[in-house]
């Protein structure tokens, strides 16, 4: 009997339950005494960790092969699970999936439980890449179309690549009630389990890419639900959102809607603001299908309820992402105050006496940076104080010793500017190991996906049927402006005090999403955020670089891809926003001319 007439033909109830390793694993366990929810998806692997435990494993540095945070998060639950019959699909074996395994399923035994563990592998991918340079195959970076690998792959210590749907549905069809990944893509688990459920086929298409915008939608928690979302001034400063639940119908149909004992929001503003995030354009890639998703339309059908429609499938493509970890060398920081006046003069004569002492050539990223500004009229010492940032990173340790960085930071501290004062928690100034992480294409074939269940071990094929799509998605500048003095009388004010937006990071790009509340504020959006609107808003954070724009009709979005905004990604990055989440807020904080009569419905 097929899951989906066993089950009723009803839709699953998919639930997010971690969105990384450091989200609230309590809720595991709270949400297990529900039955609110018939499988559990969890994501806790990112390009961060992707690097580190890559590298640790390689190096032998590491505790931890795996997330011992998923190990938290379970523990309490598992009892709750078999009672309510709840399945469980995450990727928080992160390279050593097969250990993750044997961990829960002895405590399963453990406690005489009656739950099946079954782990998916095959994603560790480190000998099959250096086997294919040796034969000739060139691994370019997607940012910057560079080979970072070195010859032989000599400078790669790791590489993992992102696998899909169909090892985790078969997990579940051969009676797995916890299956394990280690590099799944973030949605893989919700469409995996959507397609076991219903028991979809590798061309259902439409329903697989309603399943996988769905997965999308709840991946991060409680981001569809009201968190980092710039309409939060609406809720209490005590708010716990979360957690989401995506019902996924036979046909594909999604609402996406919220545990009930959690507060928050799912709406279509708090939906939009997630399908903002980490998209690359109108065509939405993942291993086993690709979702067009240019007409997403989200419609408020009830409370905290959002339909998700206008999704269309396609074909996959033949290749999947990899990530590649090589060694970075190793990096350290020290800290400077500077209050009230002169406060730019003052960094100028830091760095300059900080740069005589130190030998730029020994480091591979030597940067000055300050931070915070001084208003007009500080009440405290604190509201008038910046921090000055002196951030390194060398090849050696020694190039990047105390001996070489610190000391020659402080050294000026007797010849330097009024009031001179150095942070005293030096421990930041210490050299530490830093990895850098480039991403590539891996075609699908050469990938070997496996099951392991029990003493049985299955092969998942690659998909038979694949698309080749361009290099480049369809972007688009303004097409058809609206005459922007045909809003009316305007008002020189914040952008985001009538848009909201959201921002995030792939690799070293930023994806950057702006939107509106209301129908009839979408032509000037458009209208107004051009490609070289958003470059001058940018201000002197516009690297110079490519920038890709697109639209969104149905949700009232522009959509930007910032490319190489963020100094190579999350584990080498030098500056604070090493995820981009904070670019969506600068440019918010610009000022335009806005229509006044938008500005009467009230500030976001």
């Amino acid at each position: 009997m097929s899951p989906s007439v066993a089950k009723g033909n009803r839709p699953v109830r998919i639930a997010q339950i971690a969105a990384s390793t450091v989200d609230r694993h309590e809720i595991f366990g709270m949400l297990a005494k529900t039955t609110e929810a018939d499988v559990f998806c969890g994501d806790f692997i990112s390009e961060w960790n992707m690097a580190t435990r890559g590298a640790g494993k390689a190096l032998g540095l590491e505790e931890f092969s795996y997330e011992p945070a998923f190990v938290d998060a379970i523990a309490p639950a598992l009892e709750d699970l078999e009672r309510n019959r709840i399945k469980v699909a995450v990727n928080a074996g992160v390279t050593d999936t097969a250990k993750l395994a044997k961990l829960i399923d002895g405590m399963v035994k453990e406690r005489g439980l009656n739950l099946k563990v079954a782990y998916v592998d095959g994603d560790t991918v480190t000998d099959t890449v250096k086997q294919l340079i040796k034969g000739g195959k060139s691994f370019k970076h997607l940012i910057d179309s560079v080979d970072h690998l070195g010859k032989d792959g000599d400078e790669m210590i790791f590489a993992q690549c992102y696998l899909g749907i169909w090892g985790i549905a078969r997990a579940f069809r051969e009676g797995a009630d916890i299956v394990l990944c280690g590099r799944v893509t973030d949605a893989s688990p919700a469409v995996g389990a959507a397609a076991w459920w219903h028991d979809w086929k590798e061309d259902q298409y439409d329903e697989l890419a309603a399943a996988l915008i769905a997965g999308h939608l709840i991946e991060c928690t409680g981001y569809v639900t009201g968190a980092n979302f710039t309409g939060f001034k609406r809720f209490p400063v005590n708010v716990k959102t979360g957690f989401p639940i995506a019902e996924i119908s036979a046909t594909g149909d999604v609402v996406i809607t919220k545990a009930s004992f959690f507060t928050g929001e799912v709406s279509p503003e708090t939906c939009t603001s997630q399908l903002m995030y980490e998209i690359q354009g109108p065509w939405y890639y993942n291993s086993d299908v690709t979702a067009e998703i240019t007409d997403a339309k989200l419609e408020k059908i009830g409370k905290d309820r959002v339909r998700l429609s206008g999704i269309r499938g396609m074909p996959p493509p033949p290749t999947t992402r990899v990530g590649f970890t090589t060694m970075g060398g190793y990096q350290a920081e020290m800290h400077w105050f500077l209050v009230g006046l002169d406060v730019k003069e003052k960094a100028e004569m830091l760095t300059a006496q900080i740069k005589e002492r130190l030998n730029p050539d020994s480091f591979q990223c030597l940067v000055f940076q300050t931070h915070g500004s001084v208003p007009k009229d500080a009440r405290t010492q604190a509201s008038a104080t910046l921090d000055f940032r002196v951030f390194a990173q060398a090849r050696t340790e020694e190039l990047i010793s105390h001996k070489n960085f610190f000391r020659p930071c402080i050294d000026v501290l007797n010849i330097t500017y009024p009031a001179a004062t150095f942070h005293l928690d030096n421990r930041q100034s210490f050299p530490k190991i830093y990895y850098e992480y480039y991403v590539s294409l891996i075609e699908q074939s050469v990938v070997r996906q496996q099951v392991h269940i029990g003493s049985k071990v299955i092969d998942i094929p690659p998909p038979s049927v694949t698309k080749q799509y361009p290099s480049e998605q369809p972007f688009t500048d303004v097409t058809n402006p609206v005459d922007l003095s045909s809003f009316g009388p305007t008002t020189l004010a914040p952008l985001g005090y009538v848009v909201h937006g959201r921002s995030g990071d792939k690799s070293s790009n930023v994806n950057i999403g702006l939107f509106v509340r209301h129908a009839d504020e979408w032509d000037w959006l458009r209208s107004l955020l051009s490609i070289a609107k958003i470059k001058e808003l940018l201000r002197d954070e516009y690297t110079g670089n490519k920038v890709d724009r697109w639209e969104f009709p149905n949700v009232w979005a522009v959509h930007f891809i910032l490319h190489d905004h963020l100094d190579r990604g999350v584990n080498s990055n030098s500056t604070y926003d090493f995820l981009g989440k904070n670019v969506a807020e600068f440019v918010r904080y610009q000022k335009v001319e806005i229509p006044n009569k938008f500005l009467e419905r009230g500030r976001i």
